[in-house]
């Protein structure tokens, strides 16, 4: 079938526009790759600053480092313990009557001997005064049997009648009368035993108390003792007189220290557990009995050791092998060194660097990367700073 020669004449004028269109593009794009070359290849003008130039991808990470040292390495058992008060006492009235004045509140501090709760005192005075009337009427009646006594020669004699005449005229138990409501009189001001803390105050001014009935507690909380219960296994790494460091829930990023006092030689049988027996100073009173607390024991001392601290220790091989970065260079500014190590014991703060024909060994006084070294390749430039933070955030970005 052929075509009409008109269809034939507008594919051919198609074609014709289409090469013309193709031949304008191509020269446009073509003046415009020129003139992108030249500008490039143009020099900044003088005193300007090329983007390249403002923006170096070749400056130095910010890093921090610390020195590698020489010491003790101490090591350290963690556990949970509970404060308790190092001594407290139930305070009772001794006496029954009506409570005149509670002159403290719950946490008060008191010294030994301050006024803790004053009783009404009427009545017990009148039967002091009462026992006193009838000790003087005694002490008469005994001066009248002994007249004359004082002429008997014989020692043992004058002494038998003395003891007779006191009991016959009930003089020595009317001094006994006098002495308790004396006792009872002193009672009806309840005084503190120790120096500490009211705690537990249960009654007000103007209630009536019985004999024997709890009042408040008085508490001695400085020191502060935190009853520590370790595992059996770590017992033994433990000595009397060591340190401690505790934190509270209820002062959350404060460390608090102490000292171990005591060691319980018996390990529960269930539990598997000793208690260890840590004091610590608590001259404000804010540590309270009962409060929880994390504590980290200090156990055997490993001295003369190669430290470094826990940061610098890294992980990168399948095989978990450790390396540190080491800063090389003078000032502020050089390149990490990878180094392979081995590490020994190790605490919350150090890691113990130990000699080994296939690793490599650290010196004190060297410089260890402890931030912004995790992602470092060897050899990379590295510049020392005091806050990694603080200087990443002042780069041109």
């Amino acid at each position: 079938m052929s075509l009409p020669r008109k269809s034939i004449g507008l594919f051919v004028i198609v074609v014709l526009l289409g090469a013309a269109g193709y031949g304008v593009y191509y020269r446009i794009n073509a003046k415009k790759d020129s003139d992108t070359k030249d500008t490039a290849d143009t020099p900044p003008v003088e005193g300007g600053v090329s983007a390249e130039t403002a923006f170096s991808t070749d400056l130095p990470i910010a890093v921090e480092g610390a020195q590698v040292i020489k010491g003790d390495l101490i090591l350290e058992v963690t556990a949970s313990g509970q404060a308790v008060p190092t001594r407290g006492t139930v305070i009772r009235s001794q006496v029954a009557g009506r409570v005149l004045e509670v002159p403290v509140r719950e946490n008060t501090p008191v010294r030994a001997g301050a006024l803790l709760v004053h009783v009404d005192s009427t009545e017990i005075q009148l039967n002091l005064e009462d026992a006193q009337s009838r000790l003087r009427q005694a002490e008469n009646q005994y001066r009248v049997q002994m007249i004359g006594n004082d002429l008997t020669t014989d020692p043992v004699v004058r002494k038998e009648r003395e003891d007779a005449a006191r009991l016959q005229v009930g003089l020595g138990q009317a001094e006994v009368a006098v002495k308790r409501e004396q006792l009872n009189l002193a009672r009806t001001r309840i005084t503190a035993p120790f120096g500490g803390r009211v705690a537990s105050v249960k009654i007000v001014e103007g209630q009536d108390v019985g004999t024997g009935e709890e009042v408040m507690q008085v508490l001695d909380i400085d020191p502060i003792r935190i009853e520590v219960q370790v595992n059996e296994p770590d017992v033994g790494k433990l000595s009397v007189g060591g340190g401690a460091r505790l934190t509270f829930a209820a002062f959350p990023g404060e460390q608090f220290t102490g000292r171990i006092v005591t060691i319980n030689p018996v390990v529960d049988n269930v539990k598997r557990q000793a208690k260890v027996t840590v004091t610590m100073a608590n001259p404000s009173g804010r540590i309270l009995p009962g409060m929880f607390a994390d504590v980290v024991l200090d156990a055997r001392h490993i001295p003369n050791s190669i430290l470094v601290p826990r940061d610098a220790v890294l992980e990168r091989d399948v095989d978990r092998r450790t390396l540190v970065f080491v800063f090389d260079g003078t000032g502020t500014e050089g390149t990490a060194e990878w180094r392979y190590v081995t590490t020994g014991q190790s605490n919350s703060k150090y890691v113990q660097i130990v000699e080994n024909p296939e690793t490599n060994m650290v010196e004190p006084g060297e410089i260890v990367l402890v931030a912004g070294h995790t992602m470092l390749t060897h050899g990379a430039r590295i510049q020392l700073t005091e806050n990694i933070h603080a200087a990443q955030n002042s780069r041109p970005r």
